[in-house]
């Protein structure tokens, strides 16, 4: 065992933060730890670190422990450059080789050898040394250094750039690059993932699975922890409880926890009313008193179960619409953008086309210019060349992942009431109310809000716009899990047309339907999502071949309002993911231009189209049937869901119809009886439509 919290317990002023937080590290374990914005994982993990003393409380340390922690936002100040700052994590192995040159000039020195057991000691202690070097790993160490920082995304970085010249975000990932170096028995990483682009990332994963000491890591980004964790610790009021296994297998063991306790609780519930009962009518009665008495002795020492909380209060909107785009809703060709001073452009050749309905992400390493693109869409960054043309009744949204359009100086109420003036006082503050900031948090400064109540006041300015299409750039940043799972639920409901960047890998493949992938010289189009995009990618690799970026305009990306569809219950069809350079080609559309859902036309769309060079289904046909399968399965979910409710509705009404109360009251029967096969009916054809989609 690497460390063992008991009773840690923290209050900030009358608030209390942590209570009573008892749990232990083994070694080379892979814990996360999840909760909401404020929860107090980033105070738990300083006192772990012991960077904060706890109120009460004691962290046990195994003796000798090396802990490497990384705060959130914590970069690394110097006034080193990067490779001193690297090479300084093996000083003492540097010294080593440094006494080792020393020995091997005094070796070869004829001198030295006059005197042969001073000879003799030198070669014995260097020998000795040169054993500690090798097993130090100090052979390797430039390597091993060159190896984290090109996985940190430093790879094009001169060595000798300095530290002090660094943003902030890149400060940060040297530092967690600098820990990882010094591999201490426990890294303790609050949200390390924050400013790493995919393919950081993905090294990131995969470097920490081999890691050879323990990981507690504070993570919003639900792909990593599934990726990485092997439990998860969660903070909910105040307090921490353990789960096995990652992200997902916590989710699921949550929802069972929850409904086991409240069936118990329910259960007990019942138990207890029917023995009140009891008590109420036999205890007056000579015959029963004693068997009365004898259950109320019983019901007194009941252990009862608590009802269980439920889940903390979150997030909950919606993004609607005042009218619909035109069928075409974006088409841009040729564009580049240029910094001024610079020789090349940051982009260019960029051409795509965007059709209303469609969900469309754009992907790239940090620095290629994703969010210089989303600015030149919107005007506000000039293009070098290259047109830009939006389609009839389009209103834009846009989310800034800076939140440049906040006002310090303005309270949250403010900030938004300015922007909606028409609106009452009680709407703004209910529409803030769904977005979790009530009572007092109205007035609040905007410049005193965390990262993740920014943004959720910029997603309250957002909802309120009404846009039709909405272009957002890094949503999902600073956001808590629970948040996201809102913003991915609202936008999945989303009726208008979605242009996105997001590094939120999860994100990625819950919303994405095709990914523009940005490189220097235009796009690469891949149909799906993330895992569809890596999947592709890994049998162009196996192939020997690459996709070439798009370099024309002939991206015809159809099929977009097929979308709307398949929410209506549209059919079946089975997809491929393909990687295109010109998505160019025909679409499946019915006699008034729609995607008819259907997965028989979007096979004969694919046929004739005349398919690719390999006999596949078409570009078109391909996207969209695999638009109407994400649609299917989500309909049936959703069908799954409904009728588990309405099956659990029968059986109370069911159970009503046979309570004394109600069968004796004629009119009540009546009622009740038209309620339970309104119930029964629905529930039929909910049963008939989702026999259908299995089909």
């Amino acid at each position: 065992m690497l460390l063992q919290l008991s009773g840690i317990s923290k209050r900030y002023g009358a608030e209390p933060v942590l209570n009573n937080i008892s749990f232990h590290v083994n070694e080379r374990e892979r814990i996360g730890m999840v909760g909401v914005n404020g929860a107090g994982k980033s105070t738990l993990l300083a006192i772990i670190a012991g960077e904060l003393v706890p109120d009460a409380g004691t962290v046990n340390r195994r003796k000798g422990i090396r802990i490497g922690y990384l705060a959130q936002n914590g970069g690394l100040h110097s006034e080193r450059t990067i490779w001193e700052e690297m090479r300084d994590v093996f000083a003492d192995v540097l010294e080593m080789e440094r006494e080792m040159r020393e020995l091997e000039i005094r070796i070869a020195d004829p001198k030295e050898m006059e005197n042969p057991g001073r000879y003799e000691e030198l070669l014995t202690r260097y020998a000795a040394l040169s054993d500690r070097f090798r097993e130090r790993g100090g052979f390797g160490i430039d390597n091993r250094i060159r190896s984290v920082l090109h996985g940190m995304g430093f790879g094009a970085y001169p060595p000798d750039t300095p530290v002090a010249a660094l943003s902030g975000g890149q400060k940060t990932r040297l530092a967690l690059a600098r820990l990882l170096l010094q591999e201490p028995d426990l890294l303790l990483l609050d949200e390390p993932t924050n400013h790493l682009d995919i393919e950081t990332l993905s090294w990131l994963e995969d470097y920490l699975r081999g890691y050879p000491g323990a990981i507690l890591v504070v993570s919003h980004d639900r792909y990593f922890l599934d990726a990485l964790a092997e439990s998860i610790i969660e903070i909910e009021r105040h307090a921490a409880k353990r789960y096995t296994g990652n992200y997902s297998r916590y989710i699921e063991q949550k929802a069972a926890e929850y409904e086991a306790q409240l069936k118990a609780y329910e259960q007990q519930q019942e138990e207890i009313a029917r023995m009140e009962d009891f008590i109420r009518r036999n205890i007056a009665r000579a015959s029963t008193s004693k068997r009365a008495r004898s259950r109320r002795k019983m019901l007194e020492r009941m252990e009862r179960v608590e009802r269980p909380a439920g889940e903390a209060k979150r997030a909950s909107f919606a993004f609607e619409i005042d009218r619909q785009t035109g069928v075409d809703v974006l088409e841009v060709q040729d564009l580049a953008v240029r910094f001024e001073g610079s020789d090349r452009p940051l982009f260019r050749n960029v051409s795509f086309r965007l059709q209303r309905g469609e969900t469309v992400a754009i992907a790239g390493p940090n620095g290629i210019g994703k969010s210089t693109l989303l600015k030149a869409l919107l005007g506000k960054i000039q293009p070098e060349t290259g047109m830009i043309r939006f389609g009839a009744n389009v209103k834009i949204g846009y989310y800034d992942q800076e939140q440049a359009n906040l006002h310090p100086d303005n309270t949250v109420l403010d900030e938004v009431w300015n922007a909606f003036p028409h609106l009452e006082e009680v709407r703004i503050r209910t529409v803030l109310g769904h977005f979790l900031f009530s009572g007092e948090d109205v007035l609040k400064k905007i410049a005193s809000l965390s990262g993740g109540e920014k943004a959720r006041v910029a997603l309250a300015k957002l909802m309120l716009e009404r846009a039709n299409v909405l272009i957002l750039d890094e949503p999902t940043n600073h956001l808590d899990l629970y948040s996201r799972e809102a913003l991915e639920t609202a936008l999945a409901e989303f009726e208008g047309t979605l242009l996105f960047i997001s590094h939120d890998r999860y994100f990625l493949n819950k919303m994405a339907e095709r990914i523009l992938e940005l490189t220097p010289d235009g796009v690469r189009v891949w149909l799906g999502n993330y895992d569809d995009m890596l999947e592709k990618k890994r049998e162009l690799a196996e192939l020997g071949a690459a996709p070439e970026p798009a370099p024309h305009p002939g991206d015809r990306a159809n099929g977009g309002a097929a979308r709307t569809e398949a929410r209506n219950g549209a059919g079946v069809g089975m997809a491929q993911t393909v990687a295109r350079s010109d998505a160019s080609g025909g679409t499946a559309r019915g006699d008034d231009g729609r995607g008819t859902g259907s997965a028989a036309e979007a096979r004969d769309a694919g046929a004739r189209t005349g398919g690719t060079a390999s006999g596949e289904m078409s570009y078109e046909a391909m996207k969209q049937a695999k638009r109407l399968e994400r649609q299917r399965q989500r309909r049936i979910e959703q069908l799954e869901a409904e009728i588990e409710s309405l099956e659990a509705a029968i059986a109370a009404i069911e159970a009503e119809l046979a309570d004394p109360a109600v069968y004796m009251d004629y009119m009540l029967v009546q009622e009740k009886q038209k309620l339970l096969d309104e119930k029964r009916s629905a529930l039929e054809s909910a049963y008939a439509e989702w026999e259908q989609l299995m089909a």
